[in-house]
């Protein structure tokens, strides 16, 4: 199986080719890395090799947390891997938020994923979405990761301290003080 490549990126229409020592490798990719392989010399990708009886398809991503994504999306009765590129292409956080808060309406917004696919990704992925947290695929970056370790020192659970980082709204530049105070305030006032 291939798992990673290393070439030059070479786009041709809507698809990608990677060239690697005079080989061409067609690379299924999403928009964003489409995007960037137009302007870079080198990219790197990470490689899932989908293979069907009729087919054999490279899928490619930046990182391995998106490969990871990608393929617990994949493992879901359903969800084929063009559609669990797209939706791939969401973002950790946000499905795991949407998983977490089973906000069918962020999978929907997916072409070709109706609601009973939807609702399926939410029931799947709930238990999966743990281990994505444990080998930190999840995005705790900035703001996130200051909130979480402030309120690990502070001896609040894992578990609660997740279930009130998933309410605050990181979309407005506010400081981490004031996201420590609202989430201390969550999980201490239970209504």
């Amino acid at each position: 199986m291939i798992g990673y490549l290393h070439g030059q990126p070479k786009v041709v229409g809507t698809s990608l080719l990677l060239i690697v020592q005079g080989v061409g490798y067609q690379v299924l990719v999403g928009q964003a890395l489409l995007d960037l392989a137009r302007t870079s010399e080198t990219l790197e990708l990470y490689i899932h090799t989908h293979v069907r009886e009729d087919a054999l398809d490279l899928f490619g991503f930046a990182d391995l947390r998106q490969k990871e994504m990608f393929e617990l999306l994949l493992s879901v009765s359903g969800v084929g891997p063009k559609t669990a590129l797209v939706l791939t292409e969401l973002g950790a956080d946000v499905i795991s938020r949407a998983v977490q808060e089973a906000d069918v309406s962020v999978f929907t917004s997916v072409p070709r994923v109706g609601k009973k696919v939807a609702q399926k990704i939410i029931i799947d992925l709930k238990s999966k979405l743990g281990s994505l947290h444990d080998l930190s695929l999840a995005s705790d970056v900035g703001p996130v990761s200051d909130v979480r370790a402030a309120l690990e020192s502070l001896g609040f659970s894992e578990h609660d301290i997740d279930v009130a980082i998933n309410k605050l709204d990181f979309s407005q530049p506010i400081e981490a003080a004031a996201h420590i105070k609202t989430a201390i305030k969550l999980m201490t006032h239970h209504d």
